[in-house]
Formats: C-alpha cells, sequence, structure tokens
C-alpha cells in the first residue's frame, strides 16, 4: 500500500491489542487523549479516523464495527478506490476487514489475524471460497481487464475450473471454465479471459525540448508493438533528469499507468549501449538517454533498440523479474498546502491526502502542530515568523532532490501567504532563484477556508455583495500603497477584510484606516472581530466602526468593516452581520417584479 496504516487505540481496554498490532506491522499507533497511554493522540475518534480515511491511509481500529462505519461513512465513493477499514476486537480474538477489499483490506486483515492468533472475518466471496482476489494481483502484475473480474470470479465460484495459461499466478481449482492468462503479450481479455501482465519492462524515453506529447506517445507505441510487449508489462519509463519537467514524460507515463524514473547525464553516460551518440553526448552530456535510461531503472538487457521520430526516442529493457521498485529518482513534488484555520473538521479530504503522502513537511512550527496526529512520525523542518522565503527555498530544493515535500500553510495559501512566495521564487532569475533541479518539481496547490471566509462564516453573511481585502502589514508593502488602497476601497463603498491588522510594532495603520473609511461610511458601520478562527479559544465580538479600538485587535485577529449597507439582524442564536446584494431593490422594481427569472 502506498500509505502506511495507522492502528488506532480508542481505550486502555484495547490499547495493548493496538499497540501488538502496530509492532507487528511497523506503523503508528495512535490513541484517544486521557484514555491511553499512547504517544500519539486524538481527541476525537470520529473525526480523526475520517480524517486518517480521507488522507488514504488505512485504518485498523481496535474498537466496534460501528465507530469506523459511522466515521468513514460521509466519505465512501467507489469500492476500488477506498483505502481498508479495519475492526479488530478489545481482545484480538475477531479481525474484521470492513471496506477496501479491492485495496488489500482482506490481505491485511490476515496479516493482523496472524499476529494476534485471531480469526480474520472475511466475507468476500472469492476469498472465502478460492482464497484470492483476483483484481488484486501480486506486486509486480498488473490486471489489464479488471471490468471482467467480475464475471471470471463468479464463474469460478459456480464451479468452474480455471484454465491456467503461462505461469500460475493463482492457487485456483483446474478446469474449463475461465482462462487466467499470465503473459508479457498484448492479449485480448474479455468476460472468460483475465489477463494479467508481469511488469518486467521499463520504458526508456528521450525528447526534445516541448516535444509533441502525441509523437513521444506514438513512438512508445509503435516499439511496444514491434516487440509484442503489452503496455501493462511496462513497469516505469526512464529518462534524463533534465527532462523531468518535459509534459511528454508526465503523459507518456499517465498513459502506460506507470512511474516515471530520471537518472543524471553522468549515470547514463557509465552505461553501455548498442547505439550511442555523439550528437546526444554534446547536447546533455551522455550519449545516450532511452538505452541508458532503460538499462539503469531495470537493471536489464535492451530486448528493443532505440527507436527514432523527429522530436523522440524510445527504447526497451526487460528485467528477469517483474519490477516492484524502479531505480531512479522520483520526479519532485511540492505540495502548497492550505490547512484552513487549523481545526481538522475545516482541513479538505485533499489537503489531508497530500500531508499524508509527503515524505517532509515544511512550515512555521504552530502550522506543522496544528496538523495533531497527521504530522506525528513525519520529517519535518520548522521555520519561525519572518523565515518565509528559506521556508519557501528550502521546501523547493528539497522537492528538486526527489522528494515529495508539503508547505503547510495556515488559511489559504494563495491569500496573503506562501503560494505567491514559492512562484516568485521559481520567476527569479537573478543570484537568488533556486536550482534548476528546483525548477524542475511538479507543484500543487490546495485550496484552503481562509480567515475571511471563516469569520464572514461565523459572522453570517458579510460577504454578500462586493468585498476586498487589504494587509496592512508595511513589512513588504509601502505605506503609501496601502493609504492608497484605503481611500480606494473606502470610495468604492466595498465591505473590507483586514489582514495582519497590528502587531506589537505597528499601532497606526489600522486606526488610520478607521478614520478614512469613518469619511466615506456611516459612524455605525459594524465591525467584526474574529480572533483564533476555529480554535478553542475562537472569539467573535461586534463593534461600530467609530468605536473600533486598535488595542482590542492582536496577530490572530481578523478585522471585517461593513459596507454602508451591511446591517446587524437578531436572530435566534444572536446577532448576525450580513450585507444584502439588493434583492429587495430587484423584487420591487427589478427583472423579478417582471415575472423574470434571476
Amino acid at each position: 500500500m502506498a500509505v502506511t496504516p495507522i492502528v488506532l487505540a480508542l481505550n486502555a481496554a484495547g490499547e495493548a491489542t493496538a499497540a501488538r498490532v502496530a509492532e507487528a506491522l511497523d506503523c503508528p499507533l495512535h490513541g484517544r487523549e486521557g484514555r491511553t497511554g499512547a504517544a500519539i493522540t486524538f481527541a476525537n475518534a470520529l473525526d480523526h479516523a475520517r480524517d486518517l480515511f480521507a488522507a488514504g491511509h488505512p485504518v485498523i481500529g481496535v474498537c466496534a464495527s460501528g465507530i469506523l462505519i459511522r466515521a468513514v461513512a460521509p466519505l465512501l465513493a467507489h469500492k476500488t478506490a477506498e483505502p481498508p477499514v479495519i475492526s479488530v476486537s478489545d481482545d484480538g480474538r475477531v479481525v474484521v476487514p470492513l471496506l477496501g477489499g479491492h485495496r488489500g483490506a482482506n490481505r491485511l486483515a490476515r496479516q493482523v489475524a496472524e499476529a494476534l492468533g485471531g480469526t480474520a472475518a472475511v466475507t468476500t466471496a472469492g476469498d472465502v471460497a478460492l482464497g484470492v482476489a483476483l483484481d488484486e494481483p501480486p506486486a509486480g502484475y498488473r490486471l489489464a481487464n479488471p471490468e471482467d473480474a467480475k464475471p471470471v470470479m463468479a464463474a469460478l465460484l459456480s464451479g468452474a475450473g480455471a484454465r491456467m495459461t503461462g505461469e500460475p499466478l493463482f492457487d485456483l481449482p483446474r478446469g474449463e471454465g475461465p482462462e487466467i492468462a499470465v503473459t508479457e503479450a498484448p492479449v485480448p481479455g474479455g468476460p472468460d479471459r483475465l489477463v494479467y501482465h508481469p511488469q518486467r519492462h521499463v520504458l526508456g524515453a528521450g525528447c526534445a525540448r516541448d516535444a509533441d506529447p502525441e509523437e513521444l506517445w506514438q513512438n512508445a507505441v509503435a516499439l511496444l508493438e514491434g516487440a509484442g510487449v503489452a503496455p501493462g508489462a511496462v513497469a516505469a519509463v526512464a529518462t534524463l533528469d533534465l527532462k523531468l519537467d518535459e509534459p511528454a514524460m508526465h503523459a507518456l507515463a499517465a498513459r502506460l499507468g506507470c512511474k516515471l524514473r530520471a537518472f543524471t547525464a553522468a549515470e547514463l553516460a557509465a552505461i553501455a549501449v548498442p547505439n550511442p551518440s555523439e550528437v546526444v553526448r554534446a547536447e546533455v552530456g551522455t550519449p545516450s538517454v532511452s538505452e541508458a535510461a532503460a538499462i539503469a531503472c531495470s537493471g536489464g538487457q535492451i530486448v528493443a533498440a532505440k527507436r527514432k521520430t523527429a522530436m523522440t526516442t524510445a527504447a526497451l529493457a526487460r528485467a528477469a523479474a517483474p519490477i516492484t521498485a524502479p531505480a531512479g529518482q522520483a520526479r519532485g513534488r511540492l505540495s502548497i498546502v492550505s490547512i484552513g484555520p487549523g481545526q481538522a473538521a475545516w482541513r479538505t479530504p485533499e489537503a489531508s491526502r497530500l500531508i499524508a503522502e509527503a515524505e517532509e513537511l515544511v512550515g512555521y512550527g504552530l502550522y506543522i502542530d496544528l496538523l495533531g496526529p497527521l504530522a506525528a512520525g513525519k520529517p519535518r523542518s520548522d521555520f519561525p515568523l519572518g523565515g518565509e522565503e528559506a521556508r519557501c527555498r528550502h521546501a523547493l530544493e528539497r522537492a528538486g532532490e526527489g522528494r515529495d515535500v508539503a508547505l503547510i500553510c495556515s488559511g489559504d495559501a494563495g491569500i496573503y501567504a506562501m503560494g505567491a512566495l514559492v512562484f516568485e521564487l521559481l520567476a527569479r532569475t537573478d543570484d537568488s532563484a533556486v536550482s534548476d533541479a528546483a525548477r524542475r518539481v511538479e507543484v500543487v496547490c490546495t485550496p484552503g477556508v481562509s480567515a475571511l471566509q471563516a469569520a464572514a462564516a461565523r459572522a453570517g453573511a458579510p460577504l454578500g455583495h462586493d468585498f476586498c481585502a487589504i494587509s496592512l502589514s508595511d513589512l513588504l508593502t509601502p505605506r503609501a500603497d496601502i493609504v492608497r488602497r484605503l481611500q480606494a476601497a473606502a470610495a468604492g463603498d466595498f465591505v473590507i477584510a483586514f489582514y495582519n491588522s497590528v502587531s506589537k510594532r505597528r499601532r497606526t495603520l489600522l486606526a488610520e484606516a478607521r478614520d478614512i473609511l469613518l469619511a466615506h461610511r456611516p459612524p455605525d458601520t459594524p465591525v467584526l472581530l474574529a480572533s483564533s478562527l476555529g480554535r478553542p479559544e475562537e472569539h467573535l465580538r461586534y463593534r461600530r466602526l467609530d468605536a473600533l479600538e486598535v488595542d482590542e485587535v492582536d496577530m490572530l485577529t481578523v478585522v471585517l468593516v461593513g459596507s454602508s449597507n451591511t446591517r446587524l439582524v437578531k436572530t435566534g442564536d444572536g446577532m448576525r452581520m450580513f450585507t444584502p446584494r439588493g434583492y429587495a431593490r430587484k423584487m420591487a422594481g427589478g427583472d423579478l417584479a417582471g415575472g423574470g427569472g434571476i
């Protein structure tokens, strides 16, 4: 499994069993806060199990099955994509795979049961009757037609024995029923034949800068057809590290459904190949890219020599055994992860998944701490406030080494946060620029709940009409520019969200902003002060614009100032703030008055 299983202990009664499971699987143990002695703790079992499931972690809970079912139920989608969820009784005697049979849950349950001396209560028909899951072949093999696994399994369960061609991949009763074919050749499958490909091949590839992805794909297809090798028998695409940012390379690996691996020019130049080229050496520092990369990644021999087109090359190498861990450097990934105000309930499943997949976490220490158990045990690089450029540079360079790195940002990383700085570093061409390797990494950005969204939701709907956000920090923006924007926003009658309103050093711009706004909107304009949003110490209060005091605001406070139309209304749960968009006026004399739609 790509993501590490997590064992959950909900109480002292099951903690010893959970510890035995974690030790047997060599995976982390998370325990309920105040009820277990686990080093990694969580406060709410439902939220934590849901968060781990969303991140793609197999979840093994030493608890009642119903707890895990209620936790993950809102996230259930398709059975082939869901990670394993397994329930274990406190005494370890019963292990129940609840979800993820298509992702190894039954196998994992048997492994847990064996470690505990218990029983795996597997209910999947194929596993029970035949002891196999046809759509889950061993590592190093790929099922070419998974859509036919169901009718083939049905036929086998009805008593028809299997016809085995090629190596015996499964221990099944023999007969004249469906065929189980294990072959490297492109054999067609169907409802009476499952085709499994041993992944013994590596496709080496090279291309000119900005080559057409379709040209490289057609070259690869022609090479495989000439060699009589099915695309599913390819374990990896291998190339020169300078090509890790080529769209054609990534498109090729994606269409083949395999990994992309790369090598330096020096590594490739040291490999003897059938067709070296001095022209290629002069261009990229090695006499071979496609043939040398295929050999380096597979550890095998060339079975289809270099095939050239105008802009691409391709070659095929074969290893003696199926390849489960292709050699070479992966393309690094930098995930700019927005975690919102910090609480797990406001963090997106995509953000949780990227954090779980990351090999290293980078960020301001407090923000990483807010991840709680999701960050436990992961290598982390903490940077202080004020170290923003060093933080982003470190994250990019680590990703440039082939690592999967998550840069952790509060709120939304694209709003007054690290997102823009990452791309600024990538855009620089002077001495402060990042390395070429860092420029080749994949950069992924996730949305998050920003402070202005969180404050607005808590208040009601103050952003119901046109609004803007202004940072009052003059550390990076000249004070004159901030004042100019304040005056423009005030004249435009925007609802305004103030970020970085005050600090220990900056105490005057918020008062100046208040005075500028008072020249354009009523003194009783509602203002929301929202502090520590989404955290236990969250605090909201309303003020009139003319009564806004700087000393009420700190670095954790977002200030939302209404427009001249923003109002407060008393509801069943207190005062709420909203800015009408104009529906009443429209109903009175606009399109709606005449029966038209919105």
